[in-house]
């Protein structure tokens, strides 16, 4: 191959890679979801947080919250998720539920299971954890206390969350 093809080759790989990087976060969630639960926005949420009652349900792993979760959240898991617990935990059907995750893709996967467990108001955070942080909305750590830490779940899914400091193993 010859230097100018060689040259033309590497322009192309990087700027696929530039493009793949410049994805919006709609974008993201558009490829991996399907829109099955309505999303609620983290401005939304917050409200809603201040002002009435509501149970928010963490869909991450148990590192990924002892590090970071939004305050009065519940942990339910995503790999390990139970929904004979969760019926237990949640007994009334009509519960209004957000559920939330990094970006808000496996929040929808854990959402889909609690509306066919039979829940009727469930919602999925958009932009999840990562969106919430952005908004400089407040997060917790395992004691309670207030944090700028926040786990990014890996390198590449990292890259949508703007302001905090980045943990990605613990």
């Amino acid at each position: 191959m010859n230097a100018m093809k060689k040259m033309l080759l590497l322009l192309f790989v990087l700027s696929s890679f530039h493009c793949l990087s410049q994805q919006s976060l709609q974008d993201i969630l558009d490829r991996y979801n399907t829109r099955s639960v309505p999303y609620i926005s983290v401005t939304e949420l917050r409200m809603l947080q201040m002002n009435d009652s509501i149970t928010i349900l963490d869909a991450r792993e148990p590192e990924e919250f002892q590090v970071s979760h939004i305050p009065n959240s519940i942990f339910i898991g995503f790999s390990n998720f139970d929904e004979e617990k969760m019926l237990q935990q949640l007994p009334n059907s009509d519960t209004r539920i957000v559920v939330y995750c990094s970006l808000g893709i496996r929040s929808e996967q854990i959402s889909e299971k609690l509306k066919k467990a039979g829940y009727t108001q469930v919602e999925n955070l958009y932009g999840g954890i990562f969106e919430w942080m952005n908004a400089n909305f407040p997060v917790v750590d395992e004691t309670g206390e207030e944090t700028e830490d926040i786990h990014g779940f890996s390198k590449h899914w990292s890259q949508w969350l703007e302001r905090g400091n980045i943990i990605l193993k613990r």
